[in-house]
């Protein structure tokens, strides 16, 4: 048992960092050295409803109680406390997608997520209409979508927000939401830091002829920077949280953030002309920019970092969720042989086998593809492998292979920085679950994209870390320090990086697998117009 530690428990000199990701619902306390004390999760799972990617928000409510009383528990153990104050709270979730409640906060149609491809009506007509790149993903575009399908609940709406804001909203009482998610859902004006006005009149006019009893300003939440008070822990929050009702109420909560937003922090990308990747079930690159871009681009959305500067992202649909599927069937077979398996231990040997590869993975292809990939044009996905007589079929191959394809969809999209807007990339940053194996995820990125990839030794931390982060900044900061500030010099003063330079042997062989890719992609469209789901 650490003593110092315990104190700061107890005096609630301490960060929670609440995160629903994609495949796990994590929550992070750290402390005000920004150091993890304990952390927890809870698995839950996407599901495909009448149509809609969704998730059952009561899971989310049992996942968000579960992974906290499991963080609870591990504190009293290994530090004889129970916690009953926390310093602040943020909360933090996937991007985008479409919450509608009425005026009691009932929800009005499944929750619909970023992985939609739903909208594409909407969203097209939007960016005539405002001359600024609306993806399908953003609220907006799917509120418009629902417009346009008619449909009954639109009516009824009285608030709509994200699945950060819909937490958020649950702990506190408040309808707040961090810019950075915000620019998620409708367009942000930069000097200004909240909606564009401009847009909003001009959607209003689309709209006018509804006659629905709301205004769109009135629905959404109200904008909030990094640093600003969003609300307090209500007594309802804290019994959420905490069933045993230890935890109280009246603790400050942070903006709620997206996980673009979380991953800015948790790799020291806020300032212009810093760049990050996030990797997990999608796959997103961001860099914040100095200036605007030359046109609208449909494979660049423009949002907004924590503290409200815009930022170029390409966003891939589809990452990592088909390599985890196949690590699973390898672990399967494993368990088959009376072997039992270790989860890390499966991966890093699989990793590893990459790097024997050739170079450019044997002529193999993959695509990983569980949902529809707006890059190369596809509303809907099917996971494919494919392979010729003459193809190098080895498990090396097929590793590099799918690494590879787990980057190429993006690699397509920053074509777009790099050759159209002459971006000029030193390198980046990147974090999340692939490059938990050292160097192996790493190594491939930077073939992908031909620049330095470098990894932070608090990579695997992820978004409830960064969203912790937040809730410190917003509790602990000095007066006129800005996040980017804050971030450089305390709290990634110390913390180690690791650089990997790009390999000519295999960026030559990646830009050889790409041309199969894009050429291949005529396959994946044929599975999709022929393989129909049950």
């Amino acid at each position: 048992m650490n003593h110092r530690i315990k104190q700061r428990i107890i005096n609630g000199e301490t960060s929670l960092g609440i995160e629903l990701g994609s495949t796990r619902i994590k929550v992070v306390l750290i402390d005000n050295k920004f150091e993890t004390i304990d952390s927890s999760s809870y698995e839950w799972e996407n599901q495909l409803i009448d149509g809609y990617w969704t998730y059952d928000l009561d899971k989310m409510i049992i996942g968000i109680e579960e992974a906290y009383g499991n963080l609870k528990s591990q504190i009293e153990r290994d530090h004889k406390v129970t916690i009953q104050n926390i310093g602040s709270i943020g909360c933090s979730a996937m991007m985008q997608g479409y919450i509608a409640l009425d005026t009691k906060g009932n929800l009005l149609v499944p929750f619909r997520t970023w992985r939609n491809a739903t909208t594409g009506e909407a969203a097209s007509e939007l960016t005539e209409q405002f001359k600024f790149k609306i993806p399908q993903r953003w609220s907006i575009a799917h509120l418009y979508q629902s417009i346009l399908n008619d449909e009954e609940h639109v009516a009824n709406i009285g608030y709509l927000t994200t699945l950060s804001g819909y937490i958020h909203w649950r702990l506190t009482g408040t309808k707040a939401i961090g810019i950075g998610d915000a620019s998620g859902m409708f367009p942000i004006d930069e000097s200004a830091r909240r909606y564009d006005e401009i847009m909003l009149d001009k959607f209003e006019d689309l709209i006018s002829d509804r006659n629905y009893h709301w205004n769109l300003r009135d629905i959404l939440p109200k904008v909030h920077v990094a640093g600003e008070n969003a609300g307090y822990l209500s007594k309802a929050g804290a019994h959420l949280l905490d069933s045993s009702d230890s935890l109280q109420a009246g603790i400050p909560l942070c903006p709620p953030e997206g996980d673009a937003g979380t991953g800015m922090v948790a790799t020291n990308s806020v300032k212009k002309r810093t760049g990050n990747i996030s990797v997990g079930t999608s796959i997103f690159a961001m860099f914040v920019l100095e200036k605007g871009l030359s046109t609208v681009y449909p494979e660049i959305d423009i949002i907004a970092t924590p503290d409200g500067s815009p930022a170029g992202m390409v966003l891939a649909n589809n990452c990592s969720s088909d390599i985890n599927a196949w690590v699973g069937l390898f672990g399967e077979f494993y368990e088959a042989m009376g072997q039992k398996t270790d989860s890390a231990e499966l991966f890093n040997m699989l990793f590893n086998k990459a790097l024997e590869a050739d170079a450019d993975g044997g002529g193999l292809l993959s695509y990983g593809y569980y949902s529809g990939e707006n890059i190369t044009g596809l509303a809907e996905g099917r996971p494919l492998f494919v392979r010729s007589p003459k193809s190098n079929f080895n498990l090396a191959n097929f590793m590099r292979t799918h690494l590879f394809a787990a980057f190429a969809a993006l690699r397509i999209g920053m074509d777009i920085f790099t050759k159209k807007e002459k971006l000029k990339i030193d390198g980046v940053l990147a974090h999340g679950g692939l490059f938990k194996t050292p160097l192996v995820a790493q190594k491939m990125l930077a073939a992908a994209l031909n620049v330095p990839v470098s990894v932070m030794s608090t990579a695997g931390e992820g978004g409830a870390w960064g969203m912790a982060i937040l809730a410190n900044y917003m509790k602990n900061k000095e007066t006129n320090v800005n996040l980017a500030s804050y971030l450089s010099t305390k709290v990634f003063a110390n913390v180690r990086r690791q650089e990997i330079s790009p390999d000519i042997t295999d960026v030559d062989g990646f830009n050889v697998f790409l041309e199969h890719y894009k050429s291949g992609l005529t396959i994946e469209k044929a599975a999709v117009e022929n393989f129909k789901e049950n």
